[in-house]
């Protein structure tokens, strides 16, 4: 199956270290962070985990619940996550879903065959509170995840949910805004108290807004 932005993210029900998940039920009214693993007691995979939950009060703070996967079952599952606060210093306090009949692994797509026809490639959806799809990316197996930049995708995609904008490239929090081209410069003297710098027509730059 091929997610799509702006699709709605499958439903599914499957065990994790938290115990048997019904997605949806449990993504609630929270942006989610779905991300997979080619397999248990591999070590890209280990300091990604440990990232994850060193990150908890930064996801708390933009009501990110974050849910790993692996296709290998749950009582694996358990004696990793035992490695991981062993070499990384931290408990996993996330669910990890074990995906052994890659029920959800299948439904998303993570299986890439010409990768590899039995594991997950490292796959990242950002879905938000109405269970749509809002960023996918697909890392190579080698390639660790940067966890700080998916923060950064997510208060873009707040703040930009929020107003009438777009972030520039390499944006940081707190950094200035791209006014949207479907604002005129009437609505956006009324939209942007804060005043804009009109570089060309259709791009016109902001202070972020504080609210």
């Amino acid at each position: 199956m091929s997610i799509k932005l702006g699709s709605t993210a499958p439903d599914f029900n499957q065990d994790s270290t938290d115990g048997p998940i019904s997605f949806h039920d449990w993504a609630g009214d929270s942006w989610v962070i779905l991300f997979s693993h080619p397999k248990d007691y591999t070590p890209v995979c280990t300091t990604e985990l440990g990232t994850v939950a060193r990150l908890k009060g930064e996801f708390d703070r933009r009501n990110v619940k974050c849910m790993g996967l692996s296709v290998d079952p749950v009582d694996d599952h358990h004696g990793w996550a035992k490695d991981i606060e062993e070499t990384q210093g931290v408990e996993l306090n996330f669910p990890l879903l074990a995906d052994a009949d890659r029920t959800v692994s299948n439904l998303y797509g993570m299986i890439h065959p010409d990768a590899d026809d039995t594991f997950t490639v490292r796959s990242v959806f950002i879905i938000d509170p109405n269970k749509k799809v809002r960023l996918t990316l697909t890392y190579p197996a080698s390639t660790g995840r940067n966890f700080d930049e998916l923060l950064r995708v997510i208060d873009s995609l707040q703040l930009t949910d929020e107003h009438k904008l777009a972030t520039p490239a390499n944006w940081q929090h707190g950094d200035d805004c791209i006014i949207v081209p479907a604002v005129s410069n009437e609505e956006a003297d009324e939209l942007f108290p804060a005043g804009y710098t009109e570089i060309k027509p259709y791009l016109r730059t902001t202070p972020q807004p504080t609210n």
